[in-house]
């Protein structure tokens, strides 16, 4: 049976417990965050030397995984087993997992955390574990759905944080929901109650520059702001470690392809949708793409491609730096 995350652990809470659980999809953050849950919160602390093993995929067979799932708990009602990494046990071997349901020790927990791929859902084994247990899966957080995920898990701690907070967050952490997590619960513990999360609470906690960052990059690009954009570039050069160009780059190319989505649509009414931005950021959009035809998001395209190469040594002999490349590459696009 297929759940959701609140729905597994509502059930987890109430003691509503399968024999077997399958943890998996595309996002380690969740797959880590459901594995902590089981391991610090199902067997008291006093039990789980004797109620609680903890194996990993690379180290076992699954006849050994069997083999702990048939042991009785001792002194208490339930037992786990926890297995991480369980893509590494050998494919051909899932189906012991089956025959093991047929009749499974319903004072086990057997949970699997399956990770970087999936478990084949024609084979026997994961019929078997949808029929007799629990799937959890969770799909890809997107880019473009990073700042609305940015604010839920903002709300649900809680507090509230600005539409431009999330973004900033979302273009300078990039695509790592444990990273940003953990980055964010630093921010929490200096919050009293009631405080909103904005530029100014991002920078002096995650230390994102409120003015010298990509979001604010962006937007002087767009309203190719000569000035500002030295400014930010020359900051950034200033300091590449914070500002790696292996970060900017991808940015401003997906900066560039949403522009180029713009200019295109027939229909701007549902250009939020088209473009995969929260409605409040179109207007900075459609501002941006009135300074920019498609000729010259074309060529503004070309010259990121250009630059990641030179910035990989292709084109380069290794004499120009990382901020010099930014400088040219930035000074053709406002140009």
């Amino acid at each position: 049976m297929a759940l959701s995350e609140k729905q597994l652990f509502e059930d987890l809470k109430a003691a509503r417990y399968k024999p077997v659980y399958l943890i998996t999809g595309e996002e380690n953050y969740y797959i880590d965050l459901v594995s902590d849950y089981f391991e610090n919160n199902i067997i008291d602390k006093d039990f789980r030397d004797f109620n609680q093993s903890v194996l990993y995929g690379k180290d076992v067979d699954m006849r050994t995984v069997i083999s702990y799932a048939q042991q009785f708990p001792v002194m208490y009602p339930i037992r786990l087993v926890l297995v991480k990494e369980a893509q590494n046990i050998e494919t051909k071997e899932w189906d012991i997992l089956a025959d093991y349901l047929d009749n499974p020790l319903h004072q086990t927990l057997l949970v699997f955390c399956y990770r970087h791929k999936k478990l084949d859902k024609r084979s026997k084994a994961y019929k078997a574990i949808n029929n007799k247990g629990c799937v959890y899966e969770h799909a890809k957080v997107y880019d473009n759905a990073l700042p609305n995920w940015i604010g839920t898990f903002v709300n649900q701690h809680g507090h509230t944080i600005t539409q431009k907070g999330s973004v900033l967050i979302a273009e300078y952490l990039g695509n790592d929901l444990g990273k940003i997590a953990n980055e964010l619960s630093k921010v929490f513990i200096s919050l009293n109650p009631g405080d909103v999360i904005d530029e100014l609470v991002i920078e002096r906690n995650i230390g994102i520059s409120k003015d010298y960052n990509i979001f604010e990059l962006q937007s002087a690009i767009g309203r190719r702001d000569v000035v500002q954009c030295n400014r930010i570039i020359n900051y950034f050069a200033a300091n590449p470690k914070d500002n790696p160009i292996q970060m900017i780059l991808p940015s401003l190319y997906n900066y560039f392809i949403k522009l180029m989505i713009y200019n295109q649509l027939t229909d701007k009414s549902d250009a939020s949708k088209a473009m995969g931005v929260a409605p409040y950021f179109v207007d900075a959009y459609a501002a941006a793409a009135r300074n920019y035809s498609l000729g010259k998001l074309a060529s503004c395209i070309g010259y990121l491609y250009d630059a990641d190469l030179r910035s990989k040594g292709v084109r380069n002999s290794g004499t120009t730096t990382d901020g010099e490349i930014l400088k040219e590459t930035i000074f053709k696009i406002i140009h």
